[in-house]
């Protein structure tokens, strides 16, 4: 890897780990306020589980428009809406499975391992599974939802589709 390919690399990572700062942030505020109010376990079964459902579903949608618009800005599918629509979709997809990763943390630890309190569901999901979703994000993220190995393919066939859809001039 070159020299400039490692310095693109390292921006991209730093970029996506501020976007990701920004999505912690809306995760771990809405998941204590939810966890410690409406959500409270002795209130509500599975209260934590559902407080980090809703937490991380908002976390996604801001941490989509961030890495869209800023971090693989470059190599995002732009044109046809059903390429943003798709690229939506994996980006969804991917985020669920990261999600899942951290929400299957706060599992075992309050149900199996019996770690009740507030700082142990913290740990459980907001530093033990976020650092293990993280990682898996930002390959998937990176090779699969915004890779540029498929912006020349829709590029062409952006500009194939264009000219099969226009009137043909006598």
């Amino acid at each position: 890897m070159s020299r400039t390919s490692r310095a693109a690399l390292g921006r991209q990572l730093l970029s996506f780990l501020l976007v990701g700062g920004v999505g912690l942030v809306v995760d771990v505020v809405v998941f204590n306020a939810l966890r410690t109010t409406v959500l409270e376990p002795s209130y509500v079964h599975g209260g934590p589980v559902i407080a980090k459902v809703i937490s991380t579903s908002l976390a996604i949608v801001v941490n989509w428009v961030g890495n869209r618009l800023w971090t693989f800005r470059s190599q995002r599918r732009v044109g046809r809406r059903t390429d943003v629509v798709r690229e939506g979709i994996e980006f969804a997809v991917v985020s669920v499975a990261g999600a899942l990763i951290a929400l299957g943390c706060l599992w075992v630890s309050h149900y199996v391992l019996g770690y009740t309190s507030v700082i142990a569901d913290n740990l459980a999901t907001n530093v033990v599974g976020l650092a293990l979703g993280t990682a898996f994000r930002f390959a998937l993220y990176r090779w699969w939802v915004f890779s540029a190995r498929r912006k020349p393919m829709d590029a062409a066939a952006s500009v194939a589709a264009a000219a099969a859809s226009e009137p043909i001039s006598r």
